[in-house]
């Protein structure tokens, strides 16, 4: 692993482990700011919980254990995901800057807002990353290629053999017996 890797995903997760971890354990401060997004998603995603605080705790838990996966490397792919999955909700709720009035909160909510987007384009890149390993689609399709190549060079073969066999074959079959 690159010592990019190995230095940048443990950064880039661990504000979603340490904010992930304060919406578990105190999911009511964020609550209100996130009933506005978490009502519209729960009536269409039947799987999730009905409560807001249980809405936030659950994002929280996937953004801790999303967070801890993508640092130590395991799952980094997936991990991403789940924690860019959570991210854009969290932003839309907590971040809502052409709602405020006031210009220098504005200002500070857009920063927060813009940051926010480029955490998610980093969680894009990292889910995207396969690590200097070829991805399943990669594999596949060279393998893929690789059998044409060999049914190809298959095909060249018997017929160059078959040449010769039959040719051979009408000489036999003039000589006498």
């Amino acid at each position: 692993m690159s010592l990019l890797r190995v230095l940048g995903r443990p950064m880039l997760a661990s504000m979603f482990v340490a904010g992930g971890w304060e919406s578990v354990r105190n999911p009511k401060s964020v609550a209100p700011a996130a009933e506005p997004v978490v009502q519209p998603v729960t009536e269409r995603v039947t799987a999730l919980p009905d409560r807001t605080e249980d809405s936030v705790r659950l994002s929280g838990a996937v953004q801790v254990v999303g967070g801890l996966l993508l640092a130590t490397g395991r799952l980094p792919r997936p991990a991403a995901l789940a924690i860019a999955a959570t991210l854009v909700p969290t932003t839309l709720a907590a971040h809502r800057f052409w709602e405020v009035d006031d210009p220098s909160e504005r200002s500070a909510q857009r920063i927060h807002f813009l940051k926010n987007l480029s955490m998610l384009g980093g969680l894009l890149i990292a889910a995207d990353d396969t690590g200097a390993a070829p991805s399943l689609l990669w594999r596949g399709r060279h393998a893929a290629h690789d059998l044409r190549r060999d049914a190809r060079l298959v095909r060249r073969s018997v017929r160059a053999g078959a040449r010769p066999a039959a040719a051979a074959g009408r000489v036999r079959a003039k000589l006498p017996r």
